[in-house]
Parts: C-alpha cells; sequence; structure tokens
C-alpha cells in the first residue's frame, strides 16, 4: 500500500511510525518537517490530504501536536476521511464505521507502543459492508457535493 506519512516536527514517534511502516511492506513517503522544517502543520495536511484524494496515495498518517489541527485541515479536502486516534479501538472504529482514510495522531501524547498498536488495528479492519453503515458514508459523500 502506498502511504503518505505528513507531520509539522520531526520526532521521534513519528520516525517510529516511518519506520514501522516500511518494515510492513508498505510504500511510504514522507512530507512536511520529516523531510523538511519549518512545516506549517495545515499546509502538510492540504498535501497529503489532496494526494489521498486524487488517489496518489492509498492512505495517510497525519501528525501534530494535539492532532487535532492537521486532522481538521485535512477534512477541508473532499473525499477525506481523517480520523485523531488516540487509542487501537478508536482506529479500529475509524476504519470499520467510517471507512477513514487518513490517520492523524498527537505527537504530545503517543507513546511507541500506542502507535504500533493503532497501526495494528487500522490496518487490520476494513470498512464494514453493513447498509447502515455504507448509508451514513453515502450521505457525506453526497453532503459534500452540495459543497
Amino acid at each position: 500500500m502506498k502511504i503518505a506519512i505528513g507531520s509539522d516536527m520531526n520526532t521521534h514517534v513519528a520516525q517510529v511510525v516511518v519506520d514501522e511502516l516500511r518494515k510492513r511492506g508498505h510504500e511510504v513517503e514522507v512530507f512536511g518537517a520529516l523531510i523538511e522544517t519549518p512545516a506549517m502543520w495545515s499546509k502538510v495536511a492540504l498535501e497529503v490530504a489532496q494526494k489521498v484524494a486524487d488517489g496518489t496515495f492509498d492512505q495517510a498518517v497525519l501528525f501534530c501536536w494535539t492532532g487535532t489541527g492537521i486532522s481538521l485541515a485535512a477534512n477541508k479536502v473532499p473525499g477525506i476521511r481523517a480520523a485523531l486516534c488516540q487509542d487501537a479501538e478508536t482506529a479500529r472504529g475509524a476504519r470499520m464505521w467510517n471507512d477513514a482514510n487518513i490517520l492523524a495522531m498527537s505527537l504530545r501524547v503517543m507513546s511507541e507502543a500506542v502507535a504500533k498498536e493503532i497501526l495494528d488495528a487500522w490496518f487490520a479492519t476494513a470498512p464494514s459492508t453493513d447498509a447502515e453503515d455504507v448509508a451514513c458514508l453515502e450521505f457525506l459523500a453526497e453532503a459534500e457535493k452540495k459543497q
């Protein structure tokens, strides 16, 4: 899978996630502070989200201090469903019920061990095929078209 990883800061946890995804066999490209500083969280988020939306990448992982800003910015791009995840169960639910295509994490609170647990859950979970879950995503897609 082709995965973009962007961050507004180059930290140990962000590097661990880059290395972990490569070890798992994913094709990874880094953005933002992972290649140059300074990096605005808003710019990193929009650049990476656009590349997921246009199909250049299958999914992405984004980091900022709280994870909130980068997820909010990414969600400005039509077709993006960025989910801020602090634990594996949230990541599992985001993939299952929301078909999230961008994983956002906080650099402030994320440990190496929890980041790996989140990645395990994220990549082990497929989107739900339940009619109600599919209908919710279709409703969002239609709402995006009206904006």
